[in-house]
């Protein structure tokens, strides 16, 4: 296995070490990862994300979607049913699972929807106005001025 040094990521910038930590995660994750139920992740919007699992065999109660410590967490457990049924041949697995998709901060779920089979999770991206840019005045006049509540003013002339 490989493994990522993050060294000269952790010179080079400042509180970036969670990032670090998933890529080393990733890069050293075991290549036989579960491929069951499958997946797509789709990118909506410039800020919207849909996640698709294929439930097939899965009613909406026996689906769970969860987010806790910044992971979207789906599940499904199958139903107990079983035992009234002769499968001659039985390709459709609906085993229990559990899906973790690692999300970024500021990406919230906003909805989940099962239809024909199909579990979508819609996300969206919402960085909060602290962290959108915004425009800096330069000054070029060589009075000083102070900032008083975000808004530069002209600083008192002494008499």
């Amino acid at each position: 296995m490989r493994r990522f040094d993050p060294t000269p990521l952790y010179r080079a910038a400042i509180g970036f070490d969670s990032m670090a930590d998933m890529l080393d995660r990733v890069m050293s994750a075991d290549v036989q990862a579960p491929t069951y139920p499958p997946y797509n992740i789709e990118k909506t919007d410039e800020n919207a994300y849909r996640i698709s699992i294929a439930v097939a065999g899965f009613a909406a109660e026996h689906l769970s979607v969860e987010v806790k410590d910044n992971a979207l967490v789906v599940s499904g457990r199958s139903t107990d049913d079983e035992s009234e049924r002769h499968f001659l041949h039985r390709g459709i697995a609906t085993r229990a699972f559990e899906r973790r998709f690692h999300l970024a901060d500021h990406v919230r779920v906003t909805g989940a929807r099962h239809a024909d089979g199909m579990l979508h999770i819609e996300l969206a991206r919402e960085l909060p106005e602290a962290l959108k840019p915004r425009q800096i005045d330069i000054s070029t006049d060589a009075t000083p001025r102070t900032m008083v509540e975000g808004h530069a003013e002209k600083a008192p002339q002494a008499a």
